[in-house]
């Protein structure tokens, strides 16, 4: 059974402040000490609300009609996996795409850290493409 504090719940609250672009609902939504880490991409690694805010604030400004759509969802104890698609047009007129898995660790309805695996959306050549240019690295 799912109650208004369960993991799951909180993910859906946070999907209703980005797409409502309500930056008090959102940081609502996480503790004060949160720890946001970026396995592909560490040097993006913070924590604390301070760097959210920064982020959310210039997403919320560049994609003034961005909306999550949460595609999956599941829990386990104190953690949660979910799907996520965030699409909307940049304020250039260019259209924006992301989509990925985050981790979240839950402690008394709030997130106290994530591991986000969100991407940009890329339309390119093909799968032989893609595995080439990874190893040209």
């Amino acid at each position: 059974m799912q109650t208004e504090s369960s993991p799951i719940a909180l993910i859906e609250r946070l999907r209703r402040a980005i797409n409502q672009h309500d930056l008090d609902a959102l940081i609502a939504c996480f503790d004060p000490d949160y720890r946001s880490e970026f396995p592909a991409h560490p040097d993006r690694t913070f924590r604390g609300h301070e760097q959210m805010l920064k982020n959310w604030t210039q997403i919320f400004s560049a994609v003034p009609d961005i909306e999550a759509a949460l595609l999956r969802c599941t829990s386990e104890e104190d953690t949660v996996w979910a799907e996520w698609e965030w699409k909307g047009t940049r304020a250039d007129d260019a259209p924006f795409a992301m989509r990925g898995v985050t981790v979240q660790g839950v402690r008394q309805g709030r997130i106290t850290w994530a591991r986000m695996y969100m991407e940009p959306v890329e339309i390119g050549a093909g799968s032989d493409a893609a595995v080439r240019q990874s190893l040209d690295r």
